[in-house]
This record gives structure tokens, sequence and C-alpha cells, in this order.
């Protein structure tokens, strides 16, 4: 998988930030985790990882857990909800888009080996290929 392709994917196609992209990876690949471990991971303020988190709830890409919790959906589900409340934002026609479908294929192999104890795999390792 080749994590900085799928990162500018994720920019370029639904708008995130780079920031929101780095922790939606992060938290899809690597499985639940409260904001101190997403600002431990990603060396950012404890209040950056938060806010971002946050905002990953508002545009559909995590699930509202409660306090300072967070996990993400499926990524094929995942992939398409964040585009289409992109689309609704911008006022711009919903339509299938293959970037898009391809975000959340790549994603769900790691996503499933993040959330069982066999074959698990460091999301780390993942961003290397």
């Amino acid at each position: 998988m080749n994590y900085e392709k799928i990162k500018n994917d994720l920019i370029s196609e639904i708008r995130l930030t780079q920031s929101q992209a780095e922790v939606f990876l992060l938290v899809t690949l690597g499985g639940k985790m409260p904001a101190s471990q997403i600002s431990k991971s990603l060396k950012i303020s404890a209040e950056d990882a938060l806010e971002t988190s946050q905002k990953l709830v508002e545009l559909g890409g995590f699930i509202d857990m409660p306090e300072t919790e967070f996990e993400a959906m499926h990524p094929r589900f995942t992939a398409v909800n964040m585009y289409r409340r992109m689309c609704e934002r911008e006022n711009i026609d919903f339509k299938k888009n293959l970037v898009v479908d391809n975000i959340g294929i790549a994603l769900e192999e790691p996503y499933d080996d993040a959330r069982t104890k066999y074959n698990k795999k460091k999301w780390k390792n993942m961003s290397e290929t």
C-alpha cells in the first residue's frame, strides 16, 4: 500500500487537510485510540489531535465515541461517506468516483487486520511500502 498516495488522494478528492488525512489513516490502520495516543503517534499537540479527530467525526470519517476516544468506520463506507459530505458542502454533484472507491478498497485489509488479533500489522510498517 502506498501510504503517501492514499494520503494525497484523501486531500485532493475528499478535501481533507494534511493533518486530517494523517489522523484518519492512523486510526483507520491502527484501530481505536484516544486523542492522547494520536498526539503521541503523530507528534502533534494534544489539542490538535482532539480538534482534528472531532472534525473527522463531523466529516463522516470517525464514529462518534464517548469523550476523547476515536474509531474509524469501515473504509469502504467511510471514503464514500466523506466524499458525499464534501460534495454537499461544496455544492458538487455527487457521483461515482473511482479514486475514492479505491481508497476504501486499499484500506480495507489493513483496517480489518488492526481490529483482529490475528495477522495484526502496524500502520507504520504499511506506510513504508
